[in-house]
């Protein structure tokens, strides 16, 4: 196993392990339900959280993805995982470490972990709240998109990263 990332006093960066997968769950419907309420309604939250516990959703993702996760004193608070090779599959922070660095640093390790792989073109589904962060650490748009999760319609962003 890899060492730990040390970022700060008591938060450090790990590699996921399979053992994280409840507490991945738990960050992923934190994260959402503790986000910006301006960007979404109380339906799209609701539908959208629900997938954190829908068998087959995350399940290959959490299974089979390479990623890491930011914890403060052993707790994880942020993950972003990569699935397939080429996809930042899920980057989520909960709402109580929001704004404090975890997503940039996990996005900075992960984006670190696929040089080895260069050139490689990264691509995300990004949603109205995280769209930013990825386009300030040079991240492109490709494309908006429209999609329902639970028959509840959502807006978000295709976009990618070419990393030499």
């Amino acid at each position: 196993m890899e060492s730990f990332y040390q970022t700060s006093l008591n938060r450090y960066l790990r590699p996921c392990e399979i053992s994280d997968e409840i507490a991945l769950r738990e960050v992923y419907e934190d994260a959402i339900r503790t986000c910006d309420k301006s960007l979404y309604s109380q339906k799209q939250i609701d539908a959208w959280s629900a997938l954190a516990y829908l068998p087959g959703v995350l399940d290959k993702p959490l299974k089979y993805g390479r990623g890491w996760v930011s914890c403060v004193n052993n707790k994880i608070e942020a993950f972003g995982l990569k699935y397939p090779h080429d996809r930042l599959a899920l980057l989520y922070c909960r709402g109580r470490s929001s704004r404090q660095g975890h997503a940039t640093a996990l996005l900075h390790q992960i984006e670190q972990d696929s040089l080895k792989d260069r050139p490689i073109n990264l691509q995300t589904e990004a949603s109205l709240f995280s769209y930013k962060l990825f386009l300030r650490h040079g991240w492109t748009i490709i494309a908006p998109q429209e999609i329902q999760i639970g028959g509840v319609d959502f807006s978000r962003y295709l976009m990618e990263k070419t990393l030499y």
